[in-house]
């Protein structure tokens, strides 16, 4: 169980500067997209506004910081489980000035500290990954995109003239550290990338999370900051999966890819797999009539699993022109066919559009649609899946997919 320290930070300014491909460059002050999170009768709120565009999360002050560990510390049962402090933030947590001040504040707990997303470009020198390790960091997750120094030069921003790089030898070589990449075409993604695994796997890296890079709107560029990048075109799902499952093969550290896939527990969606349909036995009979609404990487294996399940003559799957869940938006559904809905859609439960909004969309044919929410998360995205085992897969899947079954057979349109 990991206790977050959230330290604060905006893209951009508390990491010392946009790397060339980050999700947050040239993002726009729009209308509010609208969420859950939304009173009824309004459309905006914090999370959809600013939360969302993370432009206002200044760093925050050490003592606020190790205040609340010490409140999650004190609250419930949480003393005799196995826990871990993740430091963390919008910015470059390695740019947090006070961050040793932090991890010196939380080592007086004996508790293991996860140094959470850093590109390390706040590690002036080797020093600080050495005292980091001292006061009882035992896990860093470090943004390489390449171990060429010139490549992370222009890409990242990185002015630490190696020292960075120097950090993370010295964090591979004495602690756990996932690796993580965004891959470029024609950048970091060929011969490039195959160099960069063969260095972490020397300096013994325990992980590798490799990252799709996105660069239009239906990939995740929901903030009107299409292209990042002018003339890239970011892999197809295709090649990126082929590319994950090629470094998975060649290389002896755990890999895993995002929006997909992990090679070793077959997520995303572990349960639409014929070795796993077994488990679906346990699933509650669906006896109700509805659509689920959902992004376009998922709706083949949701729909592969209803059919495992013989539940398609009462449920389909539609999927919208939005590769991540979560990211469907107000246009989005404006896009759909209505002519495939049911009287009853879910949507994903962190869609990022309006309740009521949702239900006007959806139901503009004169249809009056009961529109509703499924389950935050039906399956987990490769940044978690690396940390956790076949078994764990399989029941976090099973158990929302349940919910989600649940969910169709309260909202939808009962048959007989």
């Amino acid at each position: 169980m990991q206790i977050i320290a959230d330290v604060g930070g905006i893209p951009g300014k508390d990491c010392r500067g946009f790397c060339k491909y980050c999700y947050f460059r040239k993002v726009k002050e729009q209308d509010p997209l609208g969420c859950r999170h939304c009173t009824p009768g309004r459309v905006g709120c914090e999370n959809c506004t600013t939360g969302v565009r993370e432009v206002k999360n200044e760093f925050i002050h050490p003592f606020m910081v190790v205040g609340s560990v010490q409140n999650s510390l004190m609250m419930g049962e949480i003393k005799d489980k196995n826990l871990k402090v993740n430091i963390s933030g919008g910015g470059d947590v390695s740019c947090y000035p006070h961050l040793m001040e932090v991890a010196g504040a939380l080592n007086q707990y004996n508790l293991p500290m996860h140094l959470g997303y850093t590109s390390g470009k706040g590690i002036e020198e080797i020093k600080m990954a050495e005292n980091l390790i001292s006061l009882g960091v035992d896990e860093v997750t470090f943004t390489a995109f390449s171990t060429n120094q010139k490549i992370r030069e222009e890409w990242t921003g990185d002015k630490t003239k190696g020292e960075s790089l120097k950090a993370l030898k010295l964090f591979c070589e004495n602690i756990e550290v996932h690796a993580a990449s965004v891959i470029v075409p024609g950048v970091n993604d060929g011969e490039e990338l195959f160099e960069t695994c063969s260095t972490l796997e020397d300096w013994g890296a325990k992980a590798f999370i490799l990252m799709r890079f996105a660069n239009f709107r239906n990939q995740g560029l929901i903030l009107g900051n299409e292209p990042i990048l002018e003339d890239v075109n970011p892999h197809s799902l295709e090649e990126f999966e082929e590319l994950v499952r090629r470094i998975n093969k060649e290389f002896n550290f755990r890999v895993t890819g995002t929006p997909l896939c992990d090679p070793e527990n077959d997520t995303p969606f572990a349960i639409s797999k014929e070795k796993n349909s077994k488990y679906l036995d346990i699933l509650t009979d669906v006896t109700s009539e509805a659509t689920i609404l959902t992004s376009s990487i998922a709706a083949p294996f949701i729909d592969k699993i209803i059919k495992r399940i013989e539940a398609d003559d009462l449920v389909n799957v539609v999927p919208v022109d939005q590769d991540i869940g979560c990211l469907i938006t107000q246009k989005d559904l404006e896009e759909v066919n209505l002519n495939d809905l049911k009287d009853t859609v879910l949507i994903p439960g962190r869609a990022l559009v309006h309740d009521k909004m949702a239900q006007e969309i959806l139901s503009r044919d004169g249809v009056d649609r009961i529109v509703t929410r499924g389950p935050d998360k039906l399956t987990v995205d490769g940044e978690m899946s690396g940390t956790l085992s076949n078994e764990d897969v399989l029941k976090k899947e099973l158990i929302a997919f349940e919910d989600l079954l649940e969910a169709i057979n309260f909202f939808g349109v009962r048959k007989k």
